[in-house]
């Protein structure tokens, strides 16, 4: 879309989908991304991937990308969840092995993992412990050897953005977050044992120790309700102030700032300190995993062979370096449901509950289109309260249980609300990113097992 086609756009957009994702996308939708498109500093087209939908200020499956000096942030534009993301972990347990007990591995992980609105974890942090979270992210739990350093490095920026400051962050937020870390939370949010089912590329599915018939898991989650509420607190602190920098946002949604403002900058720091919060909550759930196999199965963690393939962000925002127009800029980049997809970097896309998910990598092409990003998950084609009025709950178990998945969930509101059907087809998300060449698909593994909220 030029940026002629509305009054006040300062760049361009672009869709990245097939046919029949560009028929079905909502018109709410596109007005909200032609609204990233209006606000100050954008340095190239507002992009939006095959799995968008109306959100939070912009649609879900945004990457938005602004000059580092003259551009702005919006907590809005990142989301609420911050660092809404997915953890790879792979085993060496073949399916055969464990096929027949499907039924005690998904009671033992619902009885281990907290899940759910409002769940709470088993540790209490105090104020000296989340403050550290904070700033040192993943980096926390390996130093009191709470998990084993195996899963070091294997994170989106080693599981410790620089930069995250706990002096930006509310006592309100601190409040929620010293007892949620290590919980599932509620929603799309999952803990999913897998298997993987094909193989596209065998060297890299071997670079990453991913073969056919292997056992793997995914966790799906974000910074709770310590992220929801720096993101709350920082949409209300920039609404007000951007009257300051006498800056209009097409949608009171998008409250924005100055990158380089002071308020911009408070922002920047707390998000970071909820996105190392988020990764840390990740890799305690991996723990809870493991320890869940080893007690169910009397066998140590050095014959399973758990291990984090790799984890990554959806919802976050950093400052990156990239070639446009062929002059190196530093940019800031907000990505809302979408992933980073640098070259050999892996992308992890996960498919509605009851379909199919997929480790990808990025590529050059990548960087070149889509400013090093790529999709995060299915997309939602159905409303939450839609679903509720159209669909029903038992018939949604039966036809899940048919394909030979186990649900488990505290809510019997959640069933319905992420049905596969309330989801766009997963195969036609990666048909459109990877025929636009912006990830290459490496192997693709089918639910066995869903522990939900």
């Amino acid at each position: 879309m030029p940026r002629s086609a509305r009054s006040g756009m300062n760049s361009d957009c672009i869709i990245f989908g097939t046919d029949e994702i560009i028929k079905n996308v909502e018109p709410q939708a596109i007005w909200q991304l032609t609204n990233a498109a209006m606000l100050p500093g954008i340095v190239g087209p507002a992009i939006a991937m095959p799995d968008i939908h109306w959100g939070y200020g912009v649609p879900v499956g945004t990457v938005a990308p602004f000059d580092a000096e003259t551009g702005i942030i919006s907590s809005g534009m990142v989301g609420f969840d911050i660092n809404c993301g997915i953890s790879l972990v792979r085993t060496q347990i073949k399916y055969e092995e464990i096929a027949d007990k499907m039924p005690r591995i998904a009671d033992s992980l619902y009885k281990r993992i907290p899940a759910g609105v409002g769940s709470k974890s088993s540790m209490r942090l105090d104020d000296k412990s989340l403050n550290e979270i904070m700033v040192d992210g993943i980096n926390w739990l390996i130093k009191n050897r709470i998990v084993d350093t195996e899963h070091l490095k294997k994170y989106e920026d080693e599981g410790c953005i620089k930069g995250a400051d706990p002096k930006k962050v509310s006592e309100e937020a601190k409040k929620r977050g010293k007892k949620e870390l290590g919980t599932l939370g509620a929603g799309n949010h999952f803990l999913e044992i897998q298997k993987v089912d094909e193989i596209y590329n065998k060297e890299k599915a071997e670079k990453y120790g991913i073969f056919k018939g292997q056992i793997v898991a995914m966790i799906h989650t974000g910074s709770r309700g310590f992220g929801h509420q720096i993101a709350t607190d920082y949409i209300k602190l920039h609404k007000k102030a951007q009257e300051k920098y006498n800056i209009k946002s097409p949608d009171p949604q998008l409250s924005c700032v100055p990158f380089r403002s002071d308020e911009g900058q408070a922002y920047f720091s707390a998000m970071k300190a909820a996105a190392n919060y988020s990764f840390a909550n990740k890799l305690l759930l991996t723990k809870y995993l493991i320890d869940a196999f080893e007690k169910l199965f009397g066998i140590s963690n050095r014959i399973m062979q758990f291990e984090t393939v790799y984890c990554i962000a959806h919802n976050i925002c950093s400052e990156e370096t990239l070639t446009i127009n062929n002059e190196k800029r530093n940019i800031i980049i907000h990505r809302k449901g979408a992933t980073r997809s640098y070259p050999k970097t892996p992308v992890i896309i996960a498919g509605s509950m009851g379909t199919s998910s997929y480790l990808l990598e990025g590529t050059e092409a990548a960087v070149q289109k889509s400013f090093a990003s790529s999709a995060h998950g299915a997309g939602r084609s159905m409303s939450r309260h839609r679903a509720i009025e159209t669909l029903n709950r038992e018939e949604i178990v039966a036809a899940l249980k048919k394909r030979g998945e186990i649900i488990k969930t505290n809510s019997k509101g959640t069933i319905i609300e992420e049905a596969p059907d309330v989801y766009k087809n997963i195969d036609t998300v990666i048909e459109s990113i990877t025929s636009a060449k912006i990830s290459e698909k490496i192997a693709r593994f089918t639910p066995l097992t869903v522990i939900k909220g």
